[in-house]
């Protein structure tokens, strides 16, 4: 088969995935990623990258149940694999708390996860305002170790990076057979999509290795998930908010709500406080059409939108995304302009 020409636009989880498992999968493809800022600089980077998502209106449970499962085999092949400790991937135990009972007791990604139990009245006194809990052993994925292996992922396989704003769809499709959208928020001014909206985000991260398993709210305001160099505290969930710069007045709140949880937080180094700008969006966009380009067309697949849990879905969907390409590149391109 003739090379094949693969643009991907983004360097956060979401757009690396994609781009190594299309260029691991493919190989008749070159692929490479343009993205205006790479690993440290991603919104990815400041993730805590605990896999507990939560449904996504207006898609199939089914559909989001194949996302998280791709993920969580992908990582928990990781974990038991030498490559463990570079990629910063390892299983993370803990509770998620809610104050009253949810109307969901079992998620549909609770066979998918080790351990999936109800808390004991026991364990419940430790968090006297909460009504209900669940014990569950989950993946954590490292952004900082993550994203720079999957880097080294990408090259292996023949792929590469190039650091450019993309800001022309029609332009980048006369260099290239398919375009990845995994721009995240950016595909509010690249593609025109108003869903797209900013959930601001803001961390904490301190320096208490005393702490072995996470603890969160179910509304996720509030957690403490402990890794492997330090423990991440959130949170804020602030959407339409622009603002990158930290707040000390939402710093002070995190560490107050947090502490509520754990007294011993209070003595906790703080290592380092950071915000960052989720891609928030109504539901998560994984579909395909068709530039018309002069006299042929050239197959754009999106795949953005993921909100909080870009990392949680972010193998699933690239897996998805791969068989669209996939697909697509043994079908004839309808001759209709969409």
């Amino acid at each position: 088969m003739k090379k094949v020409n693969v643009v991907v636009i983004g360097a956060g989880v979401v757009g690396l995935s994609t781009a190594v498992c299309i260029a691991e999968a493919l190989p008749f493809c070159t692929v490479t990623i343009l993205a205006e800022k790479f690993s440290p600089d991603t919104t990815s980077d400041l993730a805590a990258g605990i896999l507990l998502p939560k449904e996504i209106p207006g898609i199939p449970l089914e559909r989001q149940r194949r996302w998280f499962k791709g993920t969580f085999d992908h990582l928990l092949a990781i974990t038991e694999s030498p490559q463990a400790s570079d990629a910063g991937v390892l299983q993370s135990s803990g509770y998620e708390l809610f104050k009253e009972v949810p109307s969901i007791i079992k998620p549909y990604w609770a066979d998918i996860v080790f351990g999936f139990r109800t808390m004991t009245d026991r364990e419940m006194k430790r968090f006297p305002n909460h009504k209900y809990g669940r014990a569950v052993t989950t993946m954590k994925c490292e952004s900082l170790r993550y994203l720079p292996w999957l880097e080294k992922r990408l090259t292996k396989a023949g792929g590469q990076m190039k650091r450019e704003k993309v800001t022309d769809l029609q332009q980048l499709a006369r260099s290239y057979d398919v375009i990845i959208n995994c721009s995240g928020l950016g595909s509010r001014s690249l593609v025109g999509d108003e869903q797209v909206h900013p959930i601001r985000g803001q961390i904490i991260k301190v320096h208490a290795p005393w702490l072995k398993h996470f603890v969160r709210d179910g509304d996720g305001s509030t957690y403490i998930y402990p890794g492997i160099d330090y423990v991440t505290l959130g949170g804020t969930r602030q959407v339409n908010v622009w603002n990158l710069e930290v707040d000390k007045d939402d710093s002070k709140g995190i560490m107050e709500r947090c502490s509520e949880f754990v007294p011993s937080l209070r003595t906790a180094q703080v290592l380092g406080e950071k915000v960052g700008l989720r891609p928030g969006r109504n539901n998560l966009r994984l579909e395909r059409e068709w530039l018309q380009v002069q006299e042929h067309q050239v197959l754009l697949v999106h795949n953005y939108g993921h909100s909080a849990w870009g990392i949680a879905l972010s193998w699933g969907t690239a897996l998805e995304a791969l068989d669209l390409v996939r697909k697509s590149l043994h079908e004839k391109p309808p001759h209709a302009r969409l």
